[in-house]
């Protein structure tokens, strides 16, 4: 379960009307934006359970297609997300999916492909209270939660690997608060997630693809304090 203080059922600083329908959404869709290689040009949002039924009225539509332009939760511009996409030519969809008990009930799949030509997916749920997890990259479960600087590493599960990817950190006095590594079959392909204290510093990202078994590396600056 995931600690929720009073100032978190407050919710954060948004335009509403709801912190996890609304807030939750927007922040979820900004952090799959920060992955991005270039401008959103098309996106695909499916909706799960709660978020499917609600959708429209809670204005959780608006939210995600703000996040994926760049919105932070308290953009005075999310009412206008629709008209803003259509000026900067971003095609969207919103794909009510069919009820999952075994799925949190605000949950979005987010399919997004970029002006560059690069596709990715990633899975989103609102906890409530603003809060939000990320709990899929592509087809990789994953769990983050965006509080944090984030470093996204995709990789071939090799020895060495992650060795290499710390050493890179511990000389660039990178402070790592959480270290995860997620894959699927050992061997193939992996996603280290590395959530740490303050920012980057610039070359730390070259350093690390310097690795021949890394293919990519994400950094993601904190997204929002509650």
């Amino acid at each position: 379960m995931t600690f929720i203080s009073a100032f978190n059922v407050l919710g954060p600083e948004m335009i509403g009307p709801s912190s996890s329908h609304t807030a939750g959404a927007c922040s979820i869709a900004l952090l799959a934006q920060q992955m991005a290689d270039s401008p959103v040009k098309d996106v695909e949002f499916v909706l799960y359970n709660s978020f499917a039924q609600t959708y429209k009225g809670h204005g959780t539509d608006l939210a995600l297609l703000g996040g994926v332009m760049g919105f932070s939760t308290d953009d005075k511009r999310i009412p206008k997300a629709f008209s803003i996409a259509e000026e900067r030519g971003i095609s969207y969809r919103f794909i009510e999916a069919a009820q999952d008990p075994d799925i949190h009930p605000n949950t979005v799949d987010i399919h997004i492909t970029c002006q560059s030509g690069r596709s990715y997916s990633v899975r989103g749920e609102s906890l409530g209270g603003g809060k939000m997890r990320i709990s899929r990259i592509n087809h990789i479960d994953v769990d983050f939660s965006g509080e944090y600087s984030t470093l996204i590493i995709i990789h071939y599960d090799r020895p060495g690997v992650l060795a290499h990817i710390t050493g890179c950190l511990s000389e660039k006095n990178v402070n790592i608060a959480f270290m995860k590594l997620f894959r699927e079959t050992k061997g193939d392909i992996a996603y280290s997630i590395i959530e740490f204290d303050g920012t980057l510093p610039d070359d730390a990202e070259d350093q690390i693809s310097l690795n021949p078994n890394v293919q990519d590396v994400i950094f993601i600056p904190i997204q929002r304090r509650i």
